[in-house]
């Protein structure tokens, strides 16, 4: 065996299974682990997924909230323990791999339209709400 399928071969292990069907565009909660001292709690974090990079163990996404109309990114590992699990709340339409272009954007503009065209694909895949 290899020394890439050996490093693969480990990393499957690791990897999240659990992980719902999401894209970018999608608004997301991401149910984050907070330790605070010898106590942990869960915080979640709502937001527009904007990005996706990287594969397998090292996958990472990019959230973007708006708390008092400022605009807040978070970036967390997908296979984190400190992500406690990832749910859908609303389906987005977006043509376009990564969504920097939202930080421009003020207002109504920063909105993306909901995905009801070709739901197809998704059909089977609850949404919060």
């Amino acid at each position: 065996m290899g020394t890439q399928q050996l490093i693969e071969s480990i990393n499957a292990e690791m990897i999240k299974t659990d992980l719902p069907v999401m894209d970018i565009g999608d608004t997301i909660n991401v149910h984050a682990r907070i330790v605070e001292g010898d106590k942990e709690r869960i915080q979640v974090y709502q937001g527009v997924l904007m990005s996706r990079k990287g594969r397998g163990i090292d996958e990472m996404i990019t959230v973007r909230r708006i708390v008092d109309n400022q605009g807040v990114e978070r970036t967390w590992p997908i296979n984190s323990p400190l992500i406690a699990r990832i749910e859908v709340v609303r389906r987005g339409d977006a043509r376009r791999a990564k969504l920097y272009f939202l930080r421009d954007r003020v207002g109504k503009s920063r909105r993306l339209r909901d995905r009801r065209r070709g739901m197809k694909h998704v059909a089977g895949q609850p949404t919060v709400g």
